[in-house]
């Protein structure tokens, strides 16, 4: 990783420059609230607010940002969450400790008809711990930081969040109620199953993680067997705080593996699905891949080179059986990283040439920013 790091040095510092710009740019400044996408009126996110609060640390040791600019920061979200009201009502900002997944960016508020969302919140309260972790001083400030995290973990109701299943919904809505989904099987609540069994005030009994395991799939897909997710992210959200190298659970441990080679494998995957090219789509090769949850031109459909194309907008694309419509997310690829950079990098001076072209648009450009700042933070 040294010397593949040494010879991209300065793309990879550009780069983390420009992402890290995302949490001080797309920022409410009175609030603290980060906007979801740069797209106009959009809300903000909740998650990309554990990402922004995680980022900022980050930026501390890579000279992106003072210490002291990034408590003002940290502190202005986390006192924004710990007095927004809580409530079972529809104009609330969360409820049972929890978060809707999308705010309103001036007045904090649930934003449209969202659902109050387990992995959202999450996110969140990942981001509000690690925060909570880095800030370790004896100041009045960084105490406050340590505090209100771990308030507003313990806040959360993880037991309630259950519906009386063995597993964990996707979330709540004021209108109807529990959502009928729940996460079971390989995703990216990985991360929720972890802070969820290790509250200290509603922990879920660990029948919760296994029954969350049960629906896992081993597969073979072209020359390695990994635990099976199509799309990429689901591969690398939860390693945005959890470092699974060497860390195994019962799954793992028969398989003789762990999430993170899971994730180099699954990486390698999209390569060679790209290189494989089934639906003969153009560019596709070895350093242009990567199929994850993003945003595409659809819906629609258009007649090229004679043949009907199906486009989606926003959809989990994955590996091997799709969805694929050709839409590919530079994000994704680089937020694999960590786990392969050798096959990465390549890949990432492809993209960025694309990226710098004069007409490429600030909304897509805000895409790859969003993913930047934590995959390289290593």
């Amino acid at each position: 990783m040294n010397e593949l790091t040494n010879e991209h040095d300065e793309l990879l510092s550009d780069l983390q420059s420009d992402a890290f710009n995302y949490f001080i740019h797309e920022v409410n400044s009175e609030n603290g609230l980060v906007a979801d996408c740069t797209k106009e009126g959009w809300p903000s996110s909740i998650a990309a607010i554990g990402m922004a609060l995680s980022a900022y640390p980050v930026g501390i040791e890579r000279n992106l940002i003072t210490r002291e600019d990034a408590i003002v920061r940290t502190l202005r979200k986390l006192r924004f969450f710990a007095a927004s009201e809580q409530g079972a009502h529809a104009k609330a900002t969360g409820y049972k400790g929890f978060y809707y997944h999308f705010l309103d960016m001036k007045t904090g508020r649930r934003a449209w008809q969202c659902e109050l969302s387990t992995i959202d919140s999450a996110f969140l309260f990942a981001g509000m711990l690690a925060a909570a972790a880095y800030f370790d001083r004896e100041s009045e400030e960084e105490g406050e930081i340590r505090k209100l995290a771990d308030e507003l973990y313990r806040r959360a109701d993880w037991r309630w969040a259950m519906d009386s299943g063995a597993t964990l919904t996707h979330g709540w809505r004021p209108e109807t109620g529990f959502l009928k989904y729940r996460w079971d099987g390989y995703d990216e609540a990985l991360l929720a199953y972890v802070l969820a069994m290790g509250s200290p005030t509603h922990p879920l009994p660990p029948e919760s993680y296994a029954a969350h395991t049960s629906a896992y799939e081993w597969k073979k897909i072209y020359d390695s067997e990994y635990l099976y997710a199509a799309p990429l992210f689901t591969h690398q959200f939860s390693h945005l705080w959890i470092d699974f190298r060497e860390i195994r659970d019962g799954f793992m441990r028969e398989h003789d593996s762990d999430y993170f080679e899971n994730s180099r494998r699954a990486t390698y995957a999209q390569r060679e699905y790209a290189k494989r090219n089934p639906n003969g789509y153009k560019g596709y090769s070895e350093v242009c891949w990567g199929l994850t949850a993003c945003e595409g031109p659809g819906p629609k459909e258009l007649i090229i080179d004679g043949t009907k194309r199906v486009f989606f907008d926003y959809v989990a694309r994955g590996v091997p059986d799709g969805p694929d419509d050709g839409t590919l997310a530079p994000w994704g690829v680089v937020a694999s990283l960590p786990f392969a950079p050798e096959i990465v990098l390549p890949a990432l001076k492809l993209w960025v040439g694309s990226y710098l072209q004069p007409n490429f648009s600030r909304r897509k450009m805000s895409r790859l920013r969003l993913a930047l700042t934590l995959a390289l933070r290593n």
